[in-house]
């Protein structure tokens, strides 16, 4: 038998301790009355937790050997935590039937600790700023998957032809291998994320899961209400729509979202008293239905490289300038490093769960698990209350790999998890231009063309102007 120097060994513990102490500090004050269990059953709330997190973790190449290194490590920490005996099946089936309640109440206590431990990063110019995207998840090509993921098709008889149009006519050039290669890939199931992120702590903060075919706008509808009062979203192109800018409005909330040749801007409309950037959004068709017009504020931004046209709803200059309205959608590229950490370093680019259920409880527990370890990274940084840590989520990923499969042992001093963690950022030097590389999958799209900015006709004027009368007129007799 193996011997070892008890001088070798540190105060810590094993890294199963380390482990368990750093998902019941991220779990401190969460609140399980909603997740009531059946009398038979063996789990614990925070011991599924627990298990979830470990099986989201575990770097194993199959989702059965990750629940087997995640039952490994909470079996040893005694029975009270998990069961003697479960199967995948078992474990699934109770994950999926609770993983709405558990969420709910992690993106809770995940939200407090962000705004109690970084006060001076959660807010940014006096709002707190969070960047939206949306990407897409592949899916196993699997009956249940396409069943609740692929779209729809309008019928058999035409899938079944182009089926047998592409088996007669084989490709022989590059570029005809390359379509047929598309039109697989479009076929495939895929899962569509929509995700809202705080850029200043470069956390999520919520996201919404659906089919490939779901729209990304309707993803964030469902997030408004849970929005803090003083949210500042920064989106993209694909945000744009008056029903939608409508809506941001009435919440309560502001927006900064880059607009294109797809916005038509009205200027001089006389609504209210304009100044150097201020626009309306008015389309023909809300002014049929006399809908009144969004006065917004159009700030044009040059990097160097290329122009951007950015709208905002903060309409005062000193509330927030054309600076930092510059500044803050600059912030939003982190959103976009976020999703290839997530998908290439985080390895969920492709799901393998075969059942629809189960993917979406694997994608859950995935970004669930991915916001909880870098959440307490970034709190075991002395300096993370002054500035943030830059943290590098591969070195985070690999440290927590190496604890998970040395979770029997004591780490040597200076290798606990703690230490590796405090290790795991990104060096500091300096790299060089990398953009005259001709990558073979690099794209080259157009450039975003600027919005059209017309000026109101008189017709637009007068009706604006009985619109805001009319307004004025409800609000005296209400």
């Amino acid at each position: 038998m193996l011997h070892r120097d008890r001088g070798c060994r540190t105060a810590s513990g094993t890294f199963s301790q380390e482990l368990t102490a750093a998902v019941q500090a991220l779990l401190k004050g969460a609140d399980w009355s909603g997740v009531t269990f059946r009398s038979d059953c063996r789990w614990l709330p925070a011991g599924l937790v627990l298990a979830a997190f470990l099986w989201a973790w575990s770097s194993k190449t199959t989702l059965g050997e990750r629940l087997e290194q995640a039952l490994r490590v909470t079996r040893g920490l005694g029975r009270r935590c998990t069961p003697k005996s479960t199967s995948y099946r078992a474990f699934l089936k109770l994950l999926v039937r609770w993983t709405a309640e558990l969420r709910a109440a992690l993106l809770v206590v995940f939200q407090r600790t962000m705004e109690r431990e970084f006060p001076k990063q959660f807010r940014h110019a006096g709002f707190v700023v969070l960047g939206g995207d949306g990407s897409k998840l592949q899916l196993a090509r699997t009956v249940s998957n396409e069943r609740n993921y692929s779209p729809q098709t309008r019928g058999k008889k035409g899938k079944q032809r182009r089926r047998a149009d592409r088996a007669r006519r084989r490709p022989r050039t590059r570029s005809a291998q390359t379509q047929r290669a598309r039109d697989k890939k479009a076929d495939s199931p895929q899962m569509a994320l929509t995700l809202l992120f705080h850029v200043m702590l470069r956390l999520p903060w919520d996201w919404r899961l659906g089919p490939s075919f779901e729209s990304e706008r309707e993803h964030l509808r469902q997030m408004l209400a849970s929005l803090p009062p003083d949210a500042l979203i920064v989106l993209d192109c694909g945000f744009v729509g008056y029903e939608f800018w409508t809506e941001l409005l009435a919440s309560g909330r502001h927006f900064v979202i880059r607009v294109g040749g797809n916005v038509r801007l009205l200027k001089k409309l006389g609504v209210v008293r304009e100044s150097h950037g201020t626009v309306s959004l008015w389309p023909d068709k809300a002014a049929k239905r006399r809908q009144p017009p969004l006065t917004l504020r159009l700030v044009q931004v040059h990097d160097g490289h290329q122009a951007w046209s950015l709208v905002t709803s903060v309409c005062d200059v000193k509330r927030l300038s054309d600076l930092q309205v510059a500044k803050i959608y600059g912030f939003r590229w982190r959103i976009e490093l976020f999703f290839r950490h997530f998908k290439q370093t985080y390895g969920r680019a492709k799901l393998r769960s075969h059942k629809a259920e189960h993917a979406a409880c694997e994608a859950e527990w995935s970004l669930l698990g991915l916001w909880a370890l870098l959440l307490h990274a970034q709190r075991q940084h002395p300096h993370a209350r002054g500035e943030p840590a830059c943290l590098s989520v591969a070195r985070v990923l690999r440290a927590v790999g190496q604890a998970l499969d040395e979770h029997r042992s004591q780490p040597e001093p200076g290798l606990t998890l703690r230490d590796r963690l405090l290790a795991a950022v990104i060096d500091r030097y300096r790299r060089k231009d990398k953009t005259s590389r001709g990558y073979p999958r690099k794209k080259y799209e157009p450039a975003t063309r600027n919005p059209h900015l017309i000026t109101a006709t008189p017709t637009q004027r007068q009706l604006a102007k009985q619109l805001l009368s009319e307004s004025m007129k409800k609000g005296f007799t209400a």
